[in-house]
């Protein structure tokens, strides 16, 4: 493919804007860690929403969802949609809880609320763990994409990718730290989302398309249009729609979906002015990651179908791509091989502009936990605050090479997803419960980790070299099962942390010391909005398809949340 001067223009722009706002926000990110990390903790609800959103809108997720739509259909989606549970969750009970911790990250968390050296321990293994190892693989599947985009897009070698890609962004992510990161965001979002529905209408109105109403019309693509499964088949809907809404989403834990917060989720929320716009923050990304971003990605999923039927045709257009990359998240990046030039360019840019919010976000993220969990906490604990900037500037710089070079050896996005989401699995209710049951302590979380990675493992080398082949729903209910026994059972045979620990953290992020104070209203706020997202979600897919009936049913009670959240939103957030 062949880009012209207006597109190549439109792309050079965007890389010298980011690279304006990390200088521009370097003079006063370096001047300490909590600059560097959190921003000075001065930053508003909008900002801190869309740098979510941003985040999320990583480069594999477009391919990830138009995967799935062409493997399951457009109701194979709710294996994410069911996480919208989650983030509720968080904005209503949790949000305001981290906020008034005061940490500095989430794994600082521990030894606010465990006591002893098994606090201590864990703090500093989940540091490496998450910050390091974790957050690596992670990367490596955006990565990934951009791997696939380059070829499709420039004809780059995977190495040619990584090396364009990922310069920039480790350039401005060392400079500019986490301000430099969201205010990147800001900008990448409107982009990414501003090109992503400019491109569906552009591609679905094409000869070979013919317009929406002719697209649904292909069997092909009405046999996946479907938010909903089959209700007369149990094979289908309990693996698509029943273990994600039922197990799935309180059970296992995922980067930025995880229950209760966490990871860079928890970052934003700390890094605002005070707890009300911690809470809107979150509210915000929740809202516009679930109700706002997943249709264009659908539509595009869908028209692929008519042109990219099988892998075999998406071999045929990219023949001097290799085999291991040629899968069904691929189809995404082909399909924008169609647009015309400048469009194109503003499309390739969202493309990059979501795998730099991404990447930049998990590189200050991961770098935060090696600064202040492991090399202040354990290596140096008076180290100056120029000190811990540079060992953040340098862990950003590794973490990016490592990611990079994993991302050579990974094929399909959908396949780490599965493989993050059984690592996971089973540790999701320590985390809702560790804020209001005393019992749980370090022994609890150390054995919920290591039990769901074992498992995780068992199950993927046993898949990999064909000892068993087990539906990935049942490894999840598996390893949900056997994880939270034993965790549980660790937790009633071991003591838990001082009173004198306890006593401090409950005095510290719950108003009055009452946990449950204002519960009954956190609940309806939580059930509110968990409908008006979803029938938001549905109203915005059954008016694209043309059904106004339920348009019309999704509408009403989409409104009938909103007004319920207005009515209740000052006893939902005090």
């Amino acid at each position: 493919m062949l880009l012209s001067f207006v597109d190549w223009v439109i792309i050079i722009a965007f890389f010298a804007i980011s690279l304006g706002i990390g200088i521009y926000a370097s003079k006063t990110s370096g001047k300490s860690s909590k600059n560097f990390f959190l921003s000075g903790r001065n930053m508003s609800w909008w900002l801190l929403g869309i740098s979510m959103v941003a985040t999320t809108f990583a480069a594999d997720t477009p391919g990830l969802v138009a995967g799935i739509v062409r493997n399951d259909g457009v109701y194979g989606n709710w294996v994410w949609w069911s996480f919208l549970l989650t983030g509720m969750l968080t904005v209503f009970f949790y949000s305001k809880l981290w906020r008034k911790s005061e940490i500095s990250t989430d794994l600082e968390f521990y030894e606010l609320r465990y006591s002893g050296k098994s606090a201590a321990f864990l703090r500093g293994f989940r540091a490496i763990y998450l910050g390091v190892f974790f957050n690596i693989v992670i990367m490596a599947t955006v990565c990934l994409a951009a791997i696939k985009i380059g070829h499709v897009m420039f004809n780059f070698s995977a190495v040619e990718s990584l090396v364009i890609s990922c310069s920039v962004t480790v350039l401005y992510s060392m400079l500019g730290g986490l301000k430099g990161v969201i205010l990147t965001d800001f900008i990448q979002f409107a982009i990414a989302i501003v090109g992503s529905i400019w491109a569906t209408i552009y591609i679905v109105e094409m000869p070979e398309i013919g317009g929406i109403q002719e697209l649904l019309s292909i069997p092909e693509v009405q046999n996946k249009s479907s938010i909903f499964p089959d209700f007369s088949n149990p094979k289908v809907y309990v693996p698509i729609l029943v273990v994600p809404l039922a197990v799935q989403w309180w059970s296992v834990w995922y980067p930025g979906a995880e229950p209760g917060g966490g990871g860079y989720i928890v970052q934003r929320m700390l890094a605002a002015k005070n707890t009300k716009h911690a809470t809107l923050a979150t509210l915000l990304f929740t809202v516009v990651h679930y109700a706002v971003r997943p249709w264009p990605w659908i539509i595009i999923g869908l028209a692929s179908l008519v042109l990219f039927p099988d892998l075999q045709s998406l071999a045929l257009a990219f023949p001097d791509l290799g085999d291991e990359f040629i899968k069904n998240d691929l189809a995404y990046a082909a399909m924008l091989s169609y647009l015309p030039a400048g469009l194109l360019g503003l499309v390739v840019t969202s493309l990059i502009a979501a795998f730099m919010s991404t990447i930049s976000t998990h590189l200050n993220w991961g770098s935060s936990y090696v600064v202040n969990d492991f090399y202040v906490r354990f290596l140096k604990p008076n180290a100056s605050e120029a000190n811990k900037v540079l060992i953040g500037r340098l862990s950003t710089l590794l973490m990016m090479v490592f990611s990079a070079l994993l991302a050579l050896v990974l094929e399909e996005a959908k396949e780490a997803f599965d493989l993050l989401l059984q690592i996971g699995a089973g540790t999701g209710l320590l985390f809702i419960l560790r804020w209001f049951w005393y019992k749980i302590n370090p022994y609890s979380e150390i054995a919920a980790m290591l039990s769901s990675f074992i498992i995780a493992v068992i199950f993927f080398v046993g898949k990999t070299n064909n000892f068993w082949q087990i539906d990935s729903y049942v490894e999840l209910i598996i390893g949900v099962v056997v994880t939270t026994c034993i965790w549980v059972t660790v937790t009633f045979l071991t003591k838990p942390s001082s009173e004198e620990t306890i006593k401090t953290f409950e005095n510290k992020v719950f108003d009055n010391n009452q946990k449950f104070e204002g519960f009954k209203y956190k609940i309806i706020g939580f059930i509110a909005g968990v409908a008006g997202v979803y029938s938001a979600l549905f109203a915005t897919g059954y008016l694209i398809y043309s059904d106004m009936l339920l348009f019309s049913i999704s509408a009403v009670v989409c409104l009938a949340s909103i007004s319920i959240l207005i009515a209740y939103w000052k006893r939902i957030i005090n």
